[in-house]
């Protein structure tokens, strides 16, 4: 099953994507949230999607999508996750997960326009493999059950304001916080869709130029490992975001990095869960973007 969501910011409604149309499914779910993802709702959709699904509302192809799954409780992000990225980046491969947070606040939907920050230089990109669970995860026992506990997976572009992240002291959540910096979806991709999360061709444009090539068998920790690993510090809530690293090929990274500016076009996937676009402006204080 493919979960979208769709509407102005504010009053999503919850759909599926069936044969690259979106129907709505408003009348059966209230949102695909931590209430949904908890009572067994992945089931439950599935049960009427097992019917003909003629009698579903189908969605304008001019309304917006939004992020596939509701504000979570905790997006969680795994720094350096990707052997090749480390090496670009000039820093060790860890030898556990390093983890950090973002704002749930700062989620949008894949198609949306992005405000760069305020004062900012060093805005980059970083498509991303994200994981959404179904279940509260607490001192899993196994990897088996971390695995069980993903709902599925969806793109992310886990943007960064380097020079706020990495020059300004502290942790990296100032350079990571910003609004707008987490463009989700365009679709939440259930697991038995993804036969092999582990083999996932991902790539980005930035103005139509491929800036990232890269593969989740690079990854360092796969989403078991990382599902488990996190439970052992902190309960994660069913519906929540974990995203998992990015490949080489971000700005910052580069001999002379070229960040983004205002007009800019990002556009990324991943083999099987579908792509982004965004265009970068500059931050209206009116408007928030």
């Amino acid at each position: 099953m493919k979960l979208v969501r769709f509407g102005e910011a504010g009053n999503e409604k919850p759909g599926v994507l069936i044969d690259n149309e979106r129907k709505d499914c408003s009348a059966y779910f209230k949102d695909w949230n931590r209430d949904f993802f908890n009572n067994n709702g992945l089931f439950q959709l599935k049960q009427i999607l097992e019917k003909q699904t003629d009698f579903l509302p189908v969605v304008d192809e001019d309304v917006r999508w939004s992020a596939p799954i509701a504000r979570p409780g905790m997006i969680m992000c795994i720094g350096l996750n990707y052997s090749d990225h480390a090496k670009e980046s000039g820093m060790p491969v860890p030898s556990e997960p390093i983890l950090f947070m973002k704002p749930t606040n700062t989620i949008r939907g894949a198609y949306d326009t992005v405000a760069i920050p305020k004062a900012s230089l060093k805005s980059d990109w970083e498509v991303e493999l994200g994981i959404v669970l179904n279940k509260d995860c607490l001192y899993l026992e196994n990897e088996q059950a971390a695995w069980d506990a993903i709902a599925g997976y969806c793109v992310v572009n886990d943007l960064s304001e380097r020079a706020f992240q990495l020059e300004r002291g502290g942790q990296w959540v100032k350079g990571k916080a910003a609004p707008g910096f987490t463009p989700v979806g365009p679709y939440l991709a259930t697991a038995d869709e993804i036969p092999d999360v582990m083999n996932l061709k991902m790539q980005l444009w930035k103005n139509g130029v491929q800036m990232q090539n890269g593969n989740t068998s690079t990854m360092v920790f796969g989403p078991g490992h990382l599902v488990h690993y996190i439970s052992q510090f902190m309960q994660m809530e069913a519906g929540d975001l974990i995203t998992t690293g990015t490949p080489p090929g971000v700005a910052l990274g580069m001999k002379v990095p070229e960040y983004l500016r205002e007009g800019d076009i990002v556009e990324l996937e991943i083999d099987g869960l579908g792509s982004q676009k965004q265009i970068f402006k500059s931050y209206n204080a009116s408007t928030n973007v």
